[in-house]
């Protein structure tokens, strides 16, 4: 047995972790560490006995962000917080003149199209993911895409997106929701980036990040504008806000102090572990998985990625969870999704399930 099976037979973040069923649907939601847990539920005790700061603090946002930039390789003036993966691709669709053209992957999640779609003065045209770099063409004003894809775990060509929007003169709007936690990512390669903080980043519902380039940010509208994008902090209670920051700050939503609270610990529980090891970790679960699933019969979608689907599996996914294995359904595939709390015996537990 090579090093990384006697990794793979552990989990990663020692005690941080105690699931009471075998769970498989990180991709759905992550689990709290510990340690969140202990934060959430501090501030919200404080809160009840009248914490004499307010509703949270502003400092431990700060954190959450700067671990957050550590962990995708870009700095925390690049980043902004805010509630959800939606409300950053609205504030891009909105940004956009009329008659732009915005390019997507068949397919891709929901919350990342539908902010553009919406508008009905923009021109939105798909490509299959496999095809997506070569369909750029000049008109192209955007193009935005999810790094693996929600409904299969397929992990797009990024090199490949990049290089062709370069190449045409288009910005880029990449969904790392899926991906932060697991895979090592380079913000600064892409126009925008948005990630939901409460899948593979495992934090508290209400935590997502938004990064934006210095090129790329006076292309933004601040429509969510508030007292806490001001570049001074304490003197925008009243009237205009004098000053938005000069960083992405600007692009912050009024943050909710316990998902950012929780944040800030689970994303401390990341760095430490490493996002390498994590990475290796996953796949080498994942590929386990597909292994096993190929000798069980199940043609799994080819990817090296912690998401595994299972196409005409869906109905499959109640009799395991009565088995005490949480996987997911979407589009009709089965799905599985590892992470740095799972082991071998978890694979093991579901492939056993699924031979039943």
């Amino acid at each position: 047995m090579d090093s990384l099976d006697q990794t793979l037979d552990r989990p990663l973040g020692g005690a941080e972790f105690a699931p009471t069923k075998t769970y498989l649907n990180t991709s759905t939601c992550g689990l709290l560490p510990r340690r969140t847990v202990e934060a959430v539920t501090l501030l919200a005790q404080e809160t009840a006995d009248g914490r004499p700061g307010g509703s949270g603090s502003f400092e431990i946002v700060a954190e959450a962000r700067a671990t957050f930039a550590r962990l995708v390789g870009t700095a925390p003036e690049r980043v902004a917080v805010g509630s959800s993966v939606a409300v950053h691709c609205g504030m891009i669709a909105q940004s956009l003149p009329a008659g732009a053209e915005v390019l997507f992957p068949e397919g891709d999640f929901s919350s990342v199209i539908t902010p553009f779609t919406v508008r009905g003065d923009l021109k939105v045209r798909f490509a299959p993911l496999e095809r997506l770099a070569a369909s750029v063409r000049p008109e192209t004003d955007l193009v935005a895409l999810s790094a693996v894809q929600s409904a299969d775990g397929r992990t797009a060509d990024l090199a490949a997106v990049r290089e062709a929007a370069a190449a045409h003169g288009a910005r880029t709007l990449l969904d790392a929701t899926q991906a932060a936690g697991w895979l090592p990512l380079r913000a600064g390669e892409w126009d925008y980036t948005v990630a939901g903080g409460y899948k593979y980043l495992l934090c508290p519902r209400g935590a997502s990040f938004l990064t934006v380039t210095e090129e790329a940010q006076d292309s933004l509208l601040a429509i969510h504008a508030n007292w806490v994008t001001g570049e001074d902090l304490w003197v925008n209670s009243y009237g205009p806000v004098r000053e938005l920051a000069r960083s992405a700050r600007r692009f912050d939503e009024p943050m909710a102090f316990l998902s950012y609270h929780g944040a800030a610990r689970s994303l401390a529980l990341l760095e430490e572990v490493g996002i390498e090891r994590i990475e290796a970790h996953n796949k080498g679960l994942a590929a386990r998985f597909r292994a096993g699933l190929r000798s069980l019969g199940h043609e799994p979608v080819a990817d090296d990625s912690t998401v595994v689907a299972v196409p005409g599996l869906g109905d499959r996914a109640d009799a395991l969870e009565r088995a005490g294995v949480l996987l997911s359904v979407r589009a009709g595939n089965l799905r599985a999704s590892f992470h740095l709390y799972n082991t071998t015996a978890d694979v093991d537990r579901a492939l056993n399930a699924l031979d039943d």
